[in-house]
């Protein structure tokens, strides 16, 4: 009962919450390849498409009308949003712009909210949307359909910082203390209540008793010592796993635009969706603006630790200039990423598992720890 109710149940959950911000990760990468929504391709005639019809848009929240029906405006443009089925996300504060260098493992979490708590968010926040925009009620809005569900992000900070922010949310600290923990250790302690006054008043029956108590307070013994050194070990390399899985992310981040064959494995330029050549150059050494820092590092950890081999300098392509620039497109990565950034993301993925799964095995190290002297003491009454 002590192996169901105290992992196996928690675990199920965590893998769940893992899958469902997969999914959001997912979704938004899909949605960064879609044009930006503007005052001209609001007017224009719909498509029967609806793969036409899915756009992205990035404004400032500015009231919910009818109950369900967010107003989000840009410089030029306002546009209702049907909060009806549409996944909607608070994203954790921004305590820094574009890529962070460093994950804090107190970090919060990002929560997914019910469109009924979106009027009490504060007047003027950012809000993304992205899916189709569709007919309803003889204006066009944002809604969201079985194919195509729309998603809402409120977020603090620029618009092009909201690809990382999104990918350092959707990587939990955590992810053991979810929705249905709380209700399984509460089943799980009754269980060995239930058990340990059962068998209380028979003395053949004293080491179940005991064994019964003990497991009772299984959930506490990661944070009592001597098993808390334990604890303190595990939390650091699951910091380190979840900063490994970001890497591996933020590898990927530009890839999502340049697929194909080339000697890296991707084309070395397309066009975005606004109209914008985007790609990357290869340099043989680290360029002197990133040296500088006006150029950010993508995998910052191996700015200085790398030596040899090219670099690839992610951004938009313009005429007469040597290196890519920062895009008009806020999500288009700009950046630099070692040579065949895949095998990176491989290895960090790689690496990012097996610190996990020895952060877990510490763990369970530091609470058997704990129960052996807990069954030293108890077997001396």
């Amino acid at each position: 009962m002590v192996i169901l109710w105290y992992g196996l149940i928690p675990m199920f959950g965590a893998l769940g919450r893992r899958y469902k911000w997969r999914l959001l990760r997912k979704r938004f990468n899909e949605l960064r390849l879609r044009p930006i929504l503007n005052y001209r391709r609001y007017w224009q005639k719909e498509a029967d498409d609806p793969q036409s019809n899915t756009f992205r848009f990035v404004g400032g929240f500015e009231s919910v009308t009818d109950g369900q029906t967010l107003w989000i405006r840009s410089d030029d443009l306002t546009v209702p949003v049907s909060l009806k089925n549409a996944s909607t996300y608070l994203l954790p504060m921004q305590k820094n712009e574009g890529t962070a260098e460093i994950i804090d493992p107190d970090d919060e979490t990002p929560e997914k909210i019910k469109w009924e708590r979106v009027s009490a968010l504060t007047e003027g926040a950012s809000v993304f949307v992205g899916g189709v925009l569709a007919n309803l009620n003889g204006r066009r809005s944002f809604a969201s359909t079985k194919e195509n569900p729309l998603i809402v992000i409120f977020f603090d900070g620029p618009g092009a910082a909201l690809p990382s922010q999104v990918i350092k949310a959707g990587r939990h600290r955590n992810d053991y203390w979810n929705s249905i923990t709380p209700y399984s250790l509460i089943v799980g302690a009754l269980c060995q209540i239930l058990m340990a006054v059962t068998y209380l008043s028979r003395p053949a029956y004293r080491l179940t008793v005991i064994v019964s108590f003990i497991a009772l307070f299984v959930p506490l013994y990661p944070i009592i010592p001597p098993g808390l050194l334990f604890t303190v070990l595990h939390r650091r390399l699951i910091w380190r796993a979840r900063l490994l899985r970001v890497y591996a992310d933020n590898a990927l981040l530009p890839l999502c635009y340049l697929a194909g064959q080339g000697d890296s494995g991707i084309a070395e330029n397309c066009m975005l969706p606004g109209g914008e050549a985007y790609g990357f150059v290869r340099m043989a050494e680290l360029p002197l603006p990133a040296q500088e820092g006006n150029i950010p590092m993508l995998l910052p950890e191996l700015a200085k630790a790398r030596a040899g081999g090219d670099w690839l300098v992610f951004g938009s392509l313009r005429d007469g200039e040597e290196l890519p620039c920062q895009s008009e497109d806020p999500f288009a990565t700009f950046g630099i990423l070692p040579h065949e950034p895949q095998k990176y993301a491989r290895r960090y993925m790689t690496s990012s598992y097996l610190l996990e799964t020895l952060a877990w095995f510490v763990l369970l190290a530091g609470v058997a720890l704990n129960i052996f002297f807990l069954s030293l003491v108890l077997s001396l009454l």
